[in-house]
């Protein structure tokens, strides 16, 4: 059983680095190209995130940490731009794995939910709405925006998640690794600093 796990993940890996998919899709796309039942027993993100990492280390060592600093760089500049909504960012980003396939993901924490909405309205930028799962499972609304990453020299999907500001407190609690699930600007600066970058 643990066996097959090991599989989906190391599968799943590769279709997260090299196609940027996420963690959900990867492992049942994974778990459908190794034939296996749709009722599987899948891994856990954390242990598929070890497999990126590992993939990272094998395939990817000479380019992901310059694709890394690049979107670490295009997070920061949107932090900034969006101040006002308390913007973290998490996922890939955050925790190090991110390469040119990965989109950034915010999470914004306003005070009115569509705060966020009209601020990007009055900056003339464009964006898709959808529903997506919330940090406490409940449903909140992602604005998604392309935004042009200059250092890649590609479009990179920016997503901002809009919570209500209650749920920040919640929201930085350690993960089952002991790690901050996500960072703000300061944060993110500092992990740009350590590397060389600011």
């Amino acid at each position: 059983m643990d066996d097959v796990k090991e599989e989906i993940a190391v599968t799943a890996a590769r279709l997260v680095v090299e196609e940027g998919l996420e963690y959900g899709p990867a492992k049942r796309r994974a778990a459908k190209q190794l034939g296996l039942p749709a009722r599987a027993a899948l891994p856990d993100n954390e242990q598929l995130e070890r497999a990126v990492e590992e993939y990272i280390a094998i395939f990817c060592a000479d380019t992901q940490p310059t694709e890394l600093q690049a979107l670490r760089e295009l997070a920061l500049e949107w932090m900034q731009r969006l101040e006002p909504f308390r913007p973290h960012v998490g996922g890939a980003v955050w925790h190090g794995t991110a390469t040119r396939r990965s989109d950034i993901y915010l999470q914004l924490f306003c005070d009115d939910p569509k705060s966020a909405e009209i601020a990007l309205i009055d900056r003339g930028v464009r964006f898709e709405v959808r529903a997506v799962p919330g940090l406490h499972g409940e449903m909140v609304d992602a604005l998604s925006v392309h935004a042009l990453c200059r250092a890649l020299g590609e479009q990179v999907g920016v997503h901002l998640l809009v919570n209500d500001l209650d749920d920040m407190r919640g929201a930085l609690q350690p993960d089952a690794r002991g790690r901050r699930p996500r960072g703000d600007a300061a944060a993110l600066r500092r992990l740009l600093q350590e590397s060389g970058h600011a």
